[in-house]
């Protein structure tokens, strides 16, 4: 039944790429020379002057003041422009859109019954160019996707049916009984079944993860506690999940927003914590000794005023309020970073705050700056950590031979003014032009 989906929802995409697979993106073999003005170092987390970038068959051949310039080779000169890899997005839900106010409960159910597998996926199509227009060339999609649309949605991607940013699946999150959904009464909780993969056990934990991997999966998502419902895995459910993860060569990120959840979900040894509202001190320093990074989906002062606007027509939000709401996730963010916890970038950016997606997922690192981390910190957080945490290290997240050409281009210096990596003036990935000089 699972299969039939998936082949159902990746025909649809195909069909929606116009013509025959690959149609969309064809593979550009050209030669490119990327004068860079000024680029960002991800790994020494330093911006380096006056650079030059090679790009041939996709990948970065050489980086240095002076390349070679083979024949017939594109020229594109970025020398007024700042150079960064592409963008990383760790936690994101293409295939879910929540309108304000909905609730998880009423929303999830109409997208499950009224939108559809289908058309979520044509959704999640759409938003997903919105991702790569902003300069977000990776994403780790973490579930709330229905059955494996995620899957369908990165297969139609790769094969070039439908423009996006490189799509790394969860499938179904791993969940207690009810998933997300609230309020379900005894009969229908099978709904929640239809969204989430419902754990009851190690055993069954271990084997959620054979499924999941089978059909696609690329990452486990968990629930530790599945807030706004109060069920919680166990501990042994976790580590049984942890360790069929690692047997399967998959990671595993965990949805934890209590202190109780993201110390259960680091003792039992997942790599991400996902949120993490709320942790101690006493946390952190787990977090620190076993390598288990937070992705601190915070909402910026500018998400929050929206958020509080569409949801209270004709009022204005108090700016007391809106600092008083976000100081308690930015003394949790910098005791994090002094705890030595690595941050990674993720934005969960599943509100619909009647904007583009991609754009406004790129406001959580806004809200990191603005919390009190460096430019270059932040910067990291969206490119080598991310990458460190996929498991694509030294292919993402960094501009260096060998590299993936995942390459993006701003107008300004986010080192002396952050607000440029808001302008987008290039975008590269996997050395196919898709905005700015030479794009299509």
């Amino acid at each position: 039944m699972r299969r039939r989906t998936i082949g159902l929802v990746a025909a649809v995409l195909v069909t929606a790429g116009a013509g025959s697979i690959g149609a969309q993106t064809p593979r550009d073999t050209t030669p490119t020379v990327i004068i860079a003005g000024k680029l960002f170092d991800s790994e020494a987390g330093t911006f380096v002057a006056n650079r030059e970038i090679l790009v041939r068959g996709g990948r970065i051949v050489a980086v240095d003041a002076k390349v070679e310039r083979p024949a017939g080779a594109r020229i594109v000169d970025l020398s007024r422009q700042t150079v960064l890899p592409g963008l990383i997005d760790a936690h994101t839900h293409l295939l879910y859109l929540e309108g304000i106010g909905g609730g998880l409960t009423m929303e999830g159910i109409k997208a499950l019954v009224n939108e559809g597998l289908p058309l979520r996926a044509l959704h999640g199509a759409a938003r997903a160019r919105t991702f790569l227009d902003a300069g977000i060339t990776t994403v780790r999609d973490l579930g709330n996707s229905g059955l494996f649309g995620d899957v369908a949605l990165r297969d139609a991607i790769e094969d070039g049916s439908v423009d996006g940013p490189r799509l790394i699946p969860s499938g179904p999150g791993l969940s207690p009984i009810g998933g997300q959904f609230p309020g379900l009464t005894p009969g229908y909780e099978n709904l929640a079944a239809d969204e989430y993969r419902i754990v009851r056990g190690p055993e069954d934990a271990a084997e959620a993860v054979r499924e999941n991997v089978t059909m696609g999966a690329r990452v486990i998502k968990i629930f530790s506690n599945n807030t706004p419902n109060r069920g919680l895995l166990t501990v042994e459910e976790m580590r049984a999940i942890v360790e069929s993860a690692k047997l399967h060569g998959v990671k595993v990120a965990a949805h934890s927003t209590s202190d109780a959840a993201v110390y259960r979900a680091a003792l039992a040894g997942v790599h991400s914590i996902e949120h993490g509202y709320q942790i101690a001190d006493s946390t952190l320093a787990l977090m620190a000794k076993n390598g288990v990074t937070l992705t601190p989906t915070d909402l910026d002062s500018l998400s929050i005023i929206a958020y509080f606007e569409l949801a209270n027509p004709g009022q204005k939000a108090d700016p007391a309020g809106v600092s008083a709401y976000l100081a308690s996730g930015r003394d949790r963010l910098m005791r994090a970073v002094k705890a030595g916890v690595t941050i990674t970038a993720g934005s969960d950016n599943y509100l619909d705050l009647r904007r583009p997606q991609g754009p406004s997922a790129k406001r959580v690192l806004h809200a990191y700056r603005s919390s009190g981390m460096t430019a270059a910190q932040v910067l990291q957080a969206a490119t080598i950590n991310d990458a460190r945490l996929l498991g694509m290290e030294n292919r993402i997240g960094v501009i260096k031979p060998g590299a993936e050409a995942d390459i993006i281009a701003v107008d300004g210096d986010p080192e002396r003014d952050f607000s440029a990596i808001d302008r987008i003036h290039f975008v590269m990935k996997g050395g196919i032009h898709y905005r700015g000089p030479g794009g299509r």
